[in-house]
């Protein structure tokens, strides 16, 4: 029971990463049905610029929030404009190009951000300064740290936060007018363009936040992180489905929890065989599951709610 108390913890924590970084993958595929294959390495480029800030600051006298408040403030734009030029300069002239060709620039985009990555930090691991003092609390025999809460806690934010400025904000209201009918949306007086962008742009700050809190949690970043990262996000997207910003959210917890439950409880039931080391094999299990016995995923789509 400790074991699956534990693994469930895990998973919480997880979860919440996965649902960030899937609100990215769902809020763009809402209003363009694109799956945006490139925004794992948004998400990359914010944890490597905030580790570098991070760095920078590191033997100066400022406190460890400060710090982290500076890094969040340069990460943050860094990949707004990283996401808006995306999709300027990738996806708008080929918005009425038949669906493959923006897929396979999805993948070129990812490629091409992925090396220019390599090619900034190089091709080491970038380590998480040692700024913050880690506790450890127990909970009915398991344990989570403070940086464990913490994400959760401010993942849980950010995702109220979304859900309210897409339902009760005008800016929110275009958004899922757009999503509905994009052509009814331009001639009710709707800038499809610019709610397209802010989309991107909105993504694309959420998965700066995502990549300062996965770095954290892992203590390291690196230029190909956000591949694996992004594939399991799109998974979450996927099964709690993809479209709907409820869906994206049950998505990845749930994944998060199956994937920490295969890797740890299961992995100890089968002695080791299906451990920490296979975990992935979860997660894309759960993918295949899901497009064979319910491709709409957990929620469905719900147009009215796409963003």
């Amino acid at each position: 029971m400790d074991i699956f108390l534990q693994q469930l913890l895990n998973g919480l924590v997880l979860g919440s990463l996965y649902a960030l970084v899937a609100l990215g993958y769902t809020m763009v595929y809402g209003i363009l049905e694109l799956i945006n294959f490139a925004h794992g390495e948004v998400v990359m480029i914010g944890a490597m610029v905030a580790l570098t800030v991070l760095g920078v600051l590191a033997g100066t006298p400022l406190p460890p929030a400060a710090m982290l408040a500076i890094a969040a403030a340069v990460a943050i734009p860094a990949c707004m404009a990283t996401g808006f030029t995306i999709e300027r300069v990738a996806y708008r002239p080929l918005r009425r190009a038949p669906r493959l060709a923006p897929l396979i620039t999805a993948i070129g985009v990812s490629i091409v951000l992925q090396n220019v990555a390599m090619i900034v930090w190089g091709r080491q691991y970038v380590s998480f300064p040692p700024l913050i003092d880690v506790h450890i609390h127990e909970v009915a025999g398991a344990t989570i740290t403070n940086v464990q809460i913490a994400i959760v806690a401010l993942a849980a934010l950010i995702m109220a936060g979304l859900l309210l400025l897409v339902r009760r904000t005008r800016l929110g209201r275009a958004m899922r007018a757009t999503a509905q009918n994009r052509e009814v949306a331009e001639l009710m007086g709707v800038d499809v363009n610019r709610v397209i962008s802010a989309t991107f742009v909105i993504g694309s700050a959420l998965a700066a936040v995502a990549g300062m809190m996965v770095a954290a949690y892992y203590g390291l970043a690196h230029y190909a992180m956000g591949f694996m990262l992004g594939l399991k996000a799109f998974t979450a997207a996927v099964l709690g489905g993809i479209g709907n910003i409820p869906g994206a959210m049950l998505g990845g917890l749930l994944l998060g929890i199956i994937e920490s439950l295969g890797a740890g409880y299961i992995g100890d039931l089968t002695g080791g065989f299906l451990g920490s080391h296979y975990q992935d094999i979860f997660a894309f299990l759960v993918l295949i599951l899901v497009l064979v016995f319910r491709p709409s995923g957990l929620l469905g789509e719900r147009i009215a709610d796409r963003a």
